[in-house]
């Protein structure tokens, strides 16, 4: 039997509704269409807002936040990034082994370090390597940058994937430094799936987590998790702990004074 769009349509939004969740391969076998014929429906469907697309499937409609392009989003609260960008730099000390993940207030932290030795630097951010590569260059660090194997992602300047994963749990690191796309009832929050997975991996495997927060990621809220709050060694923010999150407190460092 072939299925005309509309009852596709239909069908795929009942399924929805039974199960909040629904799987490419699982729609494509029961309508008897090929996967692209349900990925191109999900896409149209997402279009109109009738469900949220996600990593091989579906889910009902979820309006959150989706993430600008890297460039741009590199100039957005730029002062702030900076400032903790600054102070996260001073974690770093002589012998460190630190993982990096993808965002554009990690990808600052390498310039403002100074007269550091044999450090290794792991980091599946491509914008990232570069910056602590020029750090070495211009003799304001020593040491070394791995930057992982995987998949890249031109809209994040970043690698991700399997490969990635597996890179990562073969080593151990002192400190971890993370972004993230929220943080929202104690949950810190990404944008997308493969880095949130990266973020992850690089905090199972330190000893230390900081993460990295401007203000404007409190009360945000994406929609993959990246770890609870209290996970995290250090919580960097230009603002100061919120009353309602006193809990973290002493987790919390308040930074300033970004300009570059």
């Amino acid at each position: 039997m072939t299925y005309a769009k509309i009852e596709r349509f239909e069908f795929i939004l009942k399924q929805l509704e039974l199960d909040g969740k629904i799987i490419v391969a699982n729609i494509a076998e029961t309508l008897l269409v090929a996967p692209e014929t349900v990925r191109r429906d999900l896409d149209e469907l997402e279009q109109q807002h009738l469900l949220t697309r996600v990593h091989g499937g579906a889910i009902k409609y979820t309006n959150v936040r989706t993430e600008p392009a890297f460039l741009r989003k590199l100039q957005m609260h730029k002062e702030a990034k900076c400032a903790i960008a600054r102070q996260a730099a001073q974690r770093i000390c002589d012998g460190d082994t630190i993982a990096v993940d993808t965002g554009t207030t990690t990808v600052h932290i390498a310039d403002y370090l100074m007269a550091v030795d044999d450090i290794t630097v792991v980091t599946n951010s491509i914008a990232a390597a570069a910056q602590f590569n020029l750090a070495i260059e211009e003799r304001r660090m020593t040491g070394k940058v791995i930057l992982l194997g995987g998949t890249t992602n031109p809209r994040q300047a970043s690698v991700a994937g399997a490969m990635t994963l597996e890179w990562l749990s073969h080593m151990n690191f002192d400190k971890a430094f993370l972004s993230c796309g929220g943080i929202k009832d104690g949950i810190v929050y990404d944008y997308d799936l493969d880095e949130s997975l990266i973020s992850q991996k690089m905090l199972q495997q330190s000893k230390n987590c900081i993460l990295l927060a401007d203000a404007s990621k409190l009360n945000g809220k994406s929609f993959y998790q990246i770890c609870d709050l209290a996970q995290c060694t250090e919580i960097m923010c230009d603002m100061a702990c919120p009353e309602e999150w006193q809990a973290y407190e002493e987790q919390w460092t308040v930074c300033s004074g970004g300009k570059s």
